[in-house]
């Protein structure tokens, strides 16, 4: 179906212009070509054609615009032409003459002629038919008549609106749809097709490189007139270009990467925690990640401890183990050596979640505590932590750690991932377990007849169970003993927080055994695909659906190779089992008392599910032609060979499936009717007997054939074997549709990516054009997704997972869409790479979104099998082939011809042995449902018969067994290798004897072997003969199979060594086309070399395959080689094909060799450089002898080459380093191909051009900034005003951008600065208190370098947290001024850059600097003190930032060869053996003739005038090291004693005697001064140590900084710039040279006319002038007029001096990672250092700053408990039965609670009141910088020496309730920060709760600055519900005074001597009792002991009666007997 538009004429145009026109339909829009210069009539005469996939719509609206072309400027629309088509559906074929409509749809005088032919074909998607519209009479012939309608009997009198339509209801329809459809309905074509092939001839007719010429023109090269914006303009490797519609791409990447082990470091640091639940705890943390656990020290009787201990894991493992790995931090209370401690609260997260983060890691973040045990308890504490987790190569930026005194906002940084609620709530996870079926049996044939034998019967020999994993726990179902298809009903119940921040679920079948369970398939479900966050997310739902496992082969040994695969680690290699599950999530409310508080996991039984819930099942057809079996690996190619095609357990030879007859029975009578349903449906030649199909699903075993000496292949030529499979699954193949859609929308998003990065690379012209084709098409796309997935909302067995899933797919691809549309405007040559950034974005989230996490049918195997031996295999996913009618939702590799490569199973792929092919297939493969079988062959080339297996009569229906090709043509293959570039290095020389095998169909050649080199230009001609290819012939033009290109290296012995490969599509000739542009000859291409995943290097070369006709071979082409070269039988690249060369110079530097290593045991004593280039080579001079100088002697050699002209065939240089030996040996020392020499081309500067660089500098330096000069500047004058006393600070960003507002700005600020002073007098808010702004400046003399530091690093963090600002405010920007733009773009300034941004910045309003200012303001206010000159803190090595210093002197890293097999990864620093520097230059000669013509032109030196001589120079170096910050630690305690060592040349500094003990982040504060002599020692090494008592120190990271680069740079890297010269105090400057010294030097150096100092503070150099103060003050204070600020001026403004200019590298603290050889990649820590050098024979430099740590400052603080009062009550009295506590207060300073302090006791306190009038004395180290207190302690008594802590200044106050015999009990606490704490309330009714709970609003003081403070602050404690209560308040007394005064006025402990308080007044209630007795009588008879006494006195009655009656009774006995 095609929709075809010609359009004729445009007539009525005005004015004379160049006229280009656009066509669209349905989202697809082609542009005509442009015609130039016509007036009044424009002929395009052009035809268009849409292929179409469903039948247009009456209502669909085709589109004409006209505009005035304009090559600068945008297009100038003249009118549109909108057309209903739906006379054309009804008609066929309609002319239109009619007038275009302008922006406001009326009518203008120009018309336009079209004539428009829909043809609705019989389904057939685009075929091309390419002869139509070449004749115009139409070939539709009889039928057909013309209708040359006048538009108005179309229109029938309205014109209405923009549509044409008969009325008006219609057309608001018609607008509708063209809405939807206009934009959204793009072709079939566009996304199946990769490209429409219709350009593709074009496509390839044109040259591949394209030359940067006029695009108009190349629009109309390109055929058919494309949008320029779609056209894609790169030339990619034919490959990418997908030519054909029965051809998929290969994938180029073999290599498995999943399942490999890696190295992972996972390092965490606990720092403190806070608000941890319980009194009066001893807490300690536990980290814990997988099975390690680790364990800080315990810190005691705290709720807030400070831990600041760092602990590090290693691991070893595949990535998949690794990022399920689980991290879990658990804080536990009172843990000892007996007792294992109770579990306050953990927190657990997986390293998947760490890994996800930016930078890899949460730093100093809050992760918040709760029970696992007690779901209703809420939270336990919060832990302040870093996570961080690095793999091999990733660096981990670290946010620079200074002083932490920004005030933690707990909530603000919780341990989250952004977008997960703070609040996480417990929840349910059922995950439910039905059945399982397909399992394999997992009997090995000797065990089933032992068992056999014994038991009598054949059981099934598996018993399953599933264990699912989760978060840390696992559970498992019931085991069902012997079934293969096991029926469960089970589900497990997790209960976890969510959401989750674990992100996958595994769910494992094993086999439960006697011996040893193992895995029998393993599946992951990971979260995020199955719920979605948004506010219109779901919660995480799946199923009830199968999911299919897969793992090892089903080939039953004792012993399976391939286990882990079957643990899920590495892709599986074959089916095992399908489970169906479901998965629901139910949040618990914890309020609710039911609710069952436990979360152990749970197994309970669970409903089963109706059969037909995941679908009815169909029949499924599978159908295989295996074209070609080409690159047999020569191993197997002896025994006969076949293939084996699976899906599922159907087609398997072991353990096959037959139809599924069980499942159909159960569903009672349901069963006949689906079952008759089915047969019905099957076409009528299907017949009944199609039930009865038997499937073949192998091809007949064959004897491989030998196609050359390392691979064979099977002789499928005219007769191609087939398979058929059939299979029942469930139909769900709408899940698998819409996965198809969006899979389509990102390969042709990736695609068009691809084309513009190849674009960017290559450097053609127009690539934003191109991307902004490629957004065109993806909103088109996406849209079109939308109407597509829409139209099957209401499928019986959708699960809620697909309802949900589509919702969230189309809103998210409807957004994308939009975003897109949005971006395409923006895109610009200026904004090209952000947006290519944002795009890259769009392409991750259409990957992610098309993953289907319920799986349907499953993926398709097929193994090659030898001798019955699984061999290799290739899985391709059942999607990619499934069928269906909709074009779009087709697999991509459904009914194509498909390339696959067989790879090996599991690890055996791993490494070289997984680089070979094992086979190489082509493929064609067909999988639908049966009943849409009938068009399973229209894929396949054409000109075949089928051959069926012979059945009854009549009965021909089978799917055929084999193919059988009729038609065959023969053709010619040429391969014009002409050269290859960055090889990898194969042998141990470092370099490789290259050459290439070319393969093609069952042919293979081989270049010549080049010895010894890495590019090695072949060129060469290989031509292969006779190839036949079977099929049409006007197939194999667009659709040639695909030629592999192997690269080896020839060794002497063995075999060849495999180094690469790649593939390239050949441009094919037919015999009746003509051999000439042009498609022909074709171009040189770069195909991209592939090893293993890795990419290793560059194919340049050129195919042809032409077609032998009748005429035999003669009628070929010529080979015109290129004339005097013989070469034997070796053909040369033609010419036309090889590149046009011309004549080059290539000078070199040579400067010096530096670290070479031994080579074979023996030193390098004498080497020499061999430089090879295009064939060419120059030798360096001899070093005689390496030891005493390794430099050159002569500086700078040439060489004459031929290279092509354009400069991206350039070939590679070769740097060699041969040491010469003995006796006329030579060895070979290291190599280094520089691979693109483009960056050393020098392009002679014309005339123009300085003159313009000049007016550019102006421009951006900004155009008004003249106007604040003086007026009698001369023209091209610059006045640069800098005023150092700026707070640069603040403004930095400004004072750049805009000079000319300067002033203003400056103002602003003040003033700002001012009121915020003001108000902070009044005692403002904020966290500063209101003091601060009372704060005197900083006295000189107590500044030092530290104060310059700590100054420096606040800088730079707000540095970066306004490029992080500004950076969020760009964006919002940059979406406001789309519009803006947009009309900028139209605006004729254009043209200027400069004028247009400054037209920007005018725009930006005043008040917008304003809030600028303010934020930066509003930093806690010491920042105002801002006198404080500060240095610029890199947090990065210096060099990166001056690009290497590699301005003039180039390091050349020498790599020595392969260091055997396998080490294939080691990484490039392994392979170092040292480096060459120097330079190149590549110029074409001759140059222009005023070359050397410059004063002191020295013609040695060629092009690399004024550079320095290289003889020996002695240097003094200057290393200060700061501090070194999260080092790795070295002991077991997870501590490091680090010290410095430095090493240079002889030189060996070991800074032993002051390790620094125990400590992790130590400040070194130190210099060292060395002297060296360049170059001999020129690689400084500074390493940090780790001090052991006994045995070796270890190594914990070292960082090298190659000194030589920094001292000859132009950046001036001796000695950093300070931002203001002084010649006194901490700022003194340090370089012997003055800054008009130094200025002065490089003027002369830089041939710059200056510097030239004028009156009233003004300085010439070159055409700018710089002003500034001139003058400075003495140590005296005496003022002088000076030079040295102009002078220092000029020099941080150098870069913007004309043509010597370039930044000076400013006064600085650099931070250098730290790396341990042992580790490699892994950072150990960081160093905070940087590097001074002083020429010897200069004057000598003063001492060095001194940087010494600042010692801690010695204070004490005196804290006076007067009172306390409503302490709560705890005894009751024994007496008097009142409530009362025996009071007492005790304190602590934080880190020194053994030297907590008591009061005495205050007894029997009725009111909660006490009088205690009580001094504590606390002496402490403090460190004002960083706001810590400094202990030294030794941390056991084994501790060889003392430890330091730097920690908080917190101040500890208790009550206690003292008792006699029990423990005390604890009443309350409060903890003061020192620096910032409530101020005490007035009286004890005015301090309440809110001074703890609510600090932030409170004004806070600090004791440091108030020096006094007294007032009532509260004790709080935790009641049984875990709510803070007050219990008691305390009146205080604060007073801090540091040694000296503390000397000057000492005071006594407690209330002694010297001046003692007085003793309190306290009241006697001790001795009440006493006083006052009746009172406690009766108390103590009447209400406490009353019944007592009772009791007592009944008991003593009856003991009387007891005793009077034992007396009394003989007595009477006697009287009874005796007087009786």
């Amino acid at each position: 179906m095609a929709l075809q538009l010609r359009l004729r004429t445009v007539s009525g145009l005005r004015g004379k212009a160049d006229r280009i026109a656009k066509a669209a339909f349905r989202g697809l829009s082609f542009y005509t070509r442009v015609l130039e210069n016509c007036e009044d009539e424009a002929r395009f005469d052009e035809t268009f054609r849409w292929p179409v996939a469903s039948n247009i719509d009456g209502n669909e609206i085709l589109e004409i615009q006209v505009f005035n072309y304009s090559k600068v400027f945008t297009n100038r629309l003249i009118g549109t032409f909108r057309m209903v088509l739906q006379k054309v559906v009804e008609e066929g074929q309609l002319e239109v003459t009619d007038t275009l409509i302008d922006d406001n749809n009326s009518a203008i005088q120009t018309s336009i002629s079209i004539e428009v032919r829909y043809q609705a074909m019989d389904g057939t998607v685009g075929a091309w038919n390419d002869k139509e519209f070449l004749e115009i009479p139409s070939l539709q012939s009889e039928g057909d008549s013309r209708y040359p309608l006048e538009t108005d009997s179309l229109l029938s009198g309205h014109r209405q609106g923009s549509a044409m339509s008969p009325s008006k209801s219609n057309q608001q329809s018609a607008e509708r749809s063209f809405r939807r459809a206009g934009k959204g309905v793009f072709s079939a074509m566009k996304l199946g097709k990769t490209r429409p092939p219709k350009d593709d001839h074009q496509k390839q007719e044109e040259p591949a490189v394209l030359e940067a010429e006029d695009l108009g023109r190349k629009a109309m090269r390109l055929g058919g007139g494309l949008d320029p914006d779609t056209v894609s303009l790169a030339s990619v490797t034919a490959v990418t270009t997908n030519v054909s519609n029965k051809r998929s791409k290969p994938d180029i990447k073999m290599e498995p990467s999943a399942g490999r082990p890696m190295d992972y470091q996972v390092s965490i640091t606990v720092i403190e925690a806070r608000q941890l639940v319980g009194l009066n705890m001893d807490p300690m943390v536990c980290v814990e990640v997988g099975d390690e656990k680790k364990y800080t020290s315990m810190k005691e009787s705290t709720n807030c401890p400070y831990y600041n201990e760092y602990f590090v894991f290693d691991f070893h493992v595949p990535p998949d183990v690794m990022f399920d790995k689980i991290i879990k931090l658990s804080v536990i209370h009172s843990k000892n050596l007996l007792r294992s401690g109770t579990l306050v609260g953990s927190f657990k997260m997986d390293v998947g979640t760490v890994y996800t983060q930016p930078e890899h890691q949460f730093y100093h973040k809050w992760a918040i505590l709760s029970d696992p045990e007690d779901l209703t308890a809420g939270l336990k504490g919060y832990l302040k932590c870093d996570v961080a987790v690095v793999g091999k190569g990733d660096n981990i930026k670290t946010p620079h750690k200074a002083n932490e005194t920004d005030e933690d906002d707990i909530e603000g940084n919780l341990l989250l991932p952004d977008g997960v609620p703070p609040e996480r709530q417990w929840a349910r996870f059922y995950i439910k377990i039905y059945r399982a079926e397909g399992l394999p049996r997992m009997n090995t044939s000797l065990m089933a007849n032992v068992k056999k034998a014994l038991i009598g019967e054949n059981k099934d020999l598996v018993d399953p169970y599933v264990q699912v994993f989760f978060a840390g726990q696992k559970g498992k179902t019931s085991v069902q003993k012997s079934s293969y298809e096991p029926l469960w009903n089970e589900q497990i119940v997790f209960t976890e927080m969510f959401p989750p921040l674990c992100k996958r679920i595994k769910i494992q079948i094993r086999d439960s055994d006697k011996v040893n369970d193992v895995a029998i398939g393993t599946h992951f479900i990971d979260l995020r695909k199955i719920s979605n966050e948004g506010d219109k997310g779901f919660l995480p739902t799946f199923g009830p659906a199968w999911v299919n496992m897969y793992g090892s082969t089903r080939n039953y040994t004792l012993m399976d190779e391939h286990q882990d695969l079957n643990e899920g680690l590495g892709e599986g290699v074959s089916f095992r089992a399908r489970l169906l599950m479901s998965l629901a999530v139910e949040i618990l409310d914890t309020s609710n008392p039911e609710i069952n508080s436990s979360t152990e996991v749970q197994v309970e039984q669970a409903p089963s599910v109706a059969d037909n819930c995941t679908g009815k099942m169909e029949e499924f057809f599978l159908f295989g032609a295996f074209l070609e079996a080409t690159m047999i690996d020569r191993k197997i190619g002896d025994k006969p060979i076949n293939f084996e095609v699976t899906i599922g357990n159907y087609g398997n030879q072991i353990d096959g499936m037959a139809k599924p007859t069980l499942r159909r029975k159960k569903d009672g009578g349901d069963g006949d009717e689906e079952e008759s349903e089915l047969l019905q449906n099957s076409s009528e030649e299907d017949g009944d007997e199609d039930g009865e199909l038997v499937s073949i699903s192998s091809s007949q075993p064959m004897k491989p054939l030998v196609t050359d000496r390392n691979y064979f292949h099977l002789p499928y030529f005219e007769k191609k074997p087939c398979i058929y499979i059939k299979s029942w699954w469930q139909d769900q193949r709408r899940r698998l549709y819409n996965a198809n859609i969006m899979d389509k929308i990102a390969d042709k998003l990736e695609e068009g990516l691809n084309d513009v990065q190849e674009m960017i690379k290559t450097e053609k012209p127009h690539p934003e054009r191109r991307l902004r084709g490629v957004l065109e098409e993806l909103s088109s796309g996406c849209l079109r997704f939308v109407t597509l997935a829409d139209k099957d909302q209401h499928h019986s067995s959708r699960t809620r997972l697909d309802r949900e899933r589509l919702k969230s797919c189309m809103r998210e691809l409807e957004n994308v869409g939009q975003q897109a549309t949005t971006l395409r405007s923006q895109v610009k040559k200026n904004t090209m790479k952000d947006k290519l950034k944002l795009v890259q974005n769009f392409l991750q989230k259409l990957r992610f979104l098309a993953d289907e996490p319920q799986h349907t049918i499953p993926d398709i195997f097929i193994w090659m099998m030898s001798n019955n031996k699984r061999i290799a295999y290739t899985r391709i996913p059942s999607k990619d082939i499934l069928y269906s009618i909709v074009d779009e939702e087709m697999g991509k590799d459904c009914a194509k011809v498909k390339t696959v490569f067989l790879k090996l199973p599991g690890k055996r792929g791993f490494g070289p042995a997984g680089w070979t092919v094992q086979a190489k297939m082509e493929i064609y493969l067909w999988l639908g449902l049966n009943k849409q079988r009938k068009d399973f062959l229209s894929g396949l080339p054409c000109g075949f018969e089928e051959k069926k297996t012979a059945r009854g009569p009549n009965l021909p229906s089978f799917p055929p067994i084999s193919l059988l090709y009729t038609k065959k043509q023969v053709f010619q293959l040429r391969a014009h290798m002409y050269q290859a570039r960055s090889l990898f290095a194969a042998d141990s020389s470092g370099l490789s004897d290259p050459f290439a095998r070319v393969f093609f169909i069952t042919q293979s050649q081989c270049t010549e072997v080049l010895n010894e080199t890495l590019c090695p230009t072949w060129d060469q001609l290989l031509v292969f003969d006779n190839v036949e290819l079977y099929g049409e012939a006007h197939e194999m033009r667009d659709d040639p199979p695909i030629i592999v290109i192997e690269i080896y290296d020839q060794d002497t012995v063995g075999k060849a060594d495999f180094m690469g490969r790649t593939f390239a599509k050949p441009v094919v000739k037919m015999s009746d086309e003509q051999y000439c542009p042009p498609r022909f000859p074709p171009q040189l291409e770069y195909y991209q070399i592939y090893r293993g995943n890795s990419t290793a290097g560059d194919l340049l070369a050129a195919f042809e395959l032409l077609q032998i006709g009748a005429g035999g071979k003669s009628d070929l082409p010529r080979v015109d080689g290129p004339t005097g070269i013989d070469r034997g039988p070796i053909l040369p690249v033609p010419l036309g094909i090889r590149p046009v060369l011309s004549k080059y110079r290539v000078e070199i530097l040579f400067w010096g060799l530096r670290d070479l290593k031994r080579v074979n045991l023996a030193q390098v004593d004498r080497p020499r450089v061999d430089i090879e280039c295009a064939g060419k080579g120059v030798q360096s001079a001899l070093i005689q002898n390496y030891k005493k100088n390794p430099n050159f002697s002569t500086l700078v050699k040439w060489l004459e080459v031929d290279l092509p002209e354009n400069e991206l065939l350039h070939p590679p240089l070769n740097i060699r380093v041969v040491d010469c030996r003995a006796f006329g040996r030579y060895t070979l020392v290291g190599s280094h191909a520089v691979s693109s020499l483009r960056k050393f081309i020098y392009r002679p500067p014309e005339k123009k051009a300085h003159h313009w660089n000049m007016t550019v500098e102006l421009l951006n330096g900004s155009l008004a900034m003249t106007n604040r000069g003086p007026p009698s500047c001369p023209t091209g004058e610059l006045v640069v005003k800098v005023e150092p006393e700026v707070p640069i600070k603040k403004m930095e960003t400004m004072v750049k951008l805009e000079a000319n507002s300067d002033a203003v700005v400056k103002v602003e600020v003040s003033e700002e600065e001012k009121e915020k002073k003001k108000k902070k007098k009044k005692g403002g808010g904020g966290a500063g208190g209101g003091e601060e702004g009372e704060e005197e400046e900083p006295d000189e003399s107590m500044l030092d370098w530290w104060s310059k530091y700590f100054a420096s690093i606040e800088t730079m963090k707000e540095q970066l947290r306004q490029q992080e600002a500004a950076a969020a405010e760009a964006e919002e920007k940059e979406e406001m001024e789309i519009a803006e733009e947009i009309k900028l773009d139209d605006s004729p300034m254009k043209g200027s850059k400069g004028q247009a941004k400054n037209k920007e910045k005018s725009k930006a309003p005043k008040d917008d600097k304003k809030k600028k200012q303010q934020s930066a303001a509003e930093l806690p206010e010491k920042k105002n003190k801002q006198k404080i000159d500060e240095l610029k803190v890199f947090n990065k090595e210096l060099e990166t930032e001056f690009d290497n210093f590699e301005d003039w002197l180039h390091t050349f890293n020498l790599l020595r060869g392969k260091i055997g097999d396998n080490d294939d990864n080691a990484t490039e620093e392994e392979r170092i053996v040292g480096r060459f520097k120097g330079s190149i230059c590549v110029y074409k000669v001759p140059l222009p003739d005023d070359m050397g013509k410059e004063a002191g032109y020295d013609p040695n030196l060629g092009m690399f005038q004024g550079i320095p001589s290289n003889d020996p120079i002695n240097v003094l170096v200057r290393v200060y090291v700061v501090r070194a910050t999260d080092l790795h630690p070295a002991d077991i305690n997870g501590k490091a004693d680090p010290y410095i060592a430095i090493k240079l040349g002889k030189t060996d500094i070991k800074d032993k005697e002051n390790y620094i003990s125990k400590q992790l982040n130590p400040v070194f504060g130190k210099s060292f001064d060395i002297e060296a002599t360049f170059p001999m020692e020129s690689m400084l090494t500074v390493a940090v140590y780790d001090w052991d008592l006994v045995g070796t120190d270890d190594l914990i990271g070292e960082t090298k900084i190659d000194l030589e680069n920094r001292y000859y740079s132009k950046h001036r890297a001796t000695c950093g710039v300070s931002q203001t010269y002084a010649i006194h105090g901490y700022n003194m400057w340090r370089d012997p040279m003055k800054p008009s010294q130094i200025l002065s030097k490089l003027c002369k150096e830089g041939k710059v006319d200056g510097p030239h100092f004028g009156p009233g503070g003004r300085v010439k150099v070159a055409n700018r002038v710089f002003t500034g103060p001139t003058e400075m003050e003495d140590e005296n204070g005496q003022k002088k007029q000076t030079e040295e600020h102009l002078a220092l001026t000029v020099l941080h403004h150098w870069e913007d001096v004309p043509r010597a200019g370039c930044r000076l590298v400013p006064e600085h603290v650099e931070t250098r990672p730290l790396l341990n050889p042992d580790k490699p990649g892994i950072e150990q820590g960081r160093l905070e250092m940087w590097v001074d050098m002083f020429p010897m024979d200069m004057p000598a430099p003063g001492p060095a700053i001194d940087i010494s740590p600042r010692k801690p400052k010695k204070y004490e603080l005196r804290v006076i408990v007067w009172n306390t009062d409503e302490v709560i009550l705890e005894d009751d009295d024994y007496f008097t039965g009142e409530k009362s506590s025996d009071i007492f207060v005790r304190g602590w300073l934080k880190g020194q609670q053994e030297d907590k302090q008591d009061t005495d006791v205050h007894y029997h306190s009725l009111t909660g009141e006490g009088n205690f009038n009580w001094r504590y004395i606390f002496p402490f180290d403090y460190l004002m910088a960083e706001e810590k207190i400094v202990i030294s302690k030794k941390e056991s008594m084994f501790s060889w020496d003392e430890t330091e802590y730097k920690i908080p200044a917190r101040l500890t106050l208790q009550v206690w309730d003292a008792d006699h015999f029990s423990a005390d009990d604890f009443l309350g606490a409060i903890e003061l920060d020192l620096n910032r704490f409530p101020r005490g309330a007035k009286t004890a009714k005015q301090c309440s709760m809110e001074m703890v709970t609510n600090e932030a609003e409170l004004p806070m003081v600090s004791i440091f600055k108030q020096k006094r403070v007294k007032g009532w602050w509260p004790f709080v404690a935790r009641d049984e519900n875990d709510e803070l209560e007050i219990t008691g308040k305390v009146e205080a007394e604060l007073h801090l005074l540091t040694a000296e005064e503390a000397e000057k006025s000492p005071a006594g402990l407690a209330r002694n001597e010297p001046d003692p308080l007085e003793k309190p007044n306290r009241p006697d209630t001790s001795f009440i009792w006493f006083l006052n007795p009746l009172k406690s009588i009766k108390y103590l008879i009447c209400t406490r002991y009353k019944w007592l006494i009772i009791k007592i006195v009944l008991a003593l009655l009856l003991l009387i009666m007891l005793a009077l009656f034992l007396y009394s009774m003989p007595g009477y006995m006697v009287k009874k007997l005796l007087g009786a």
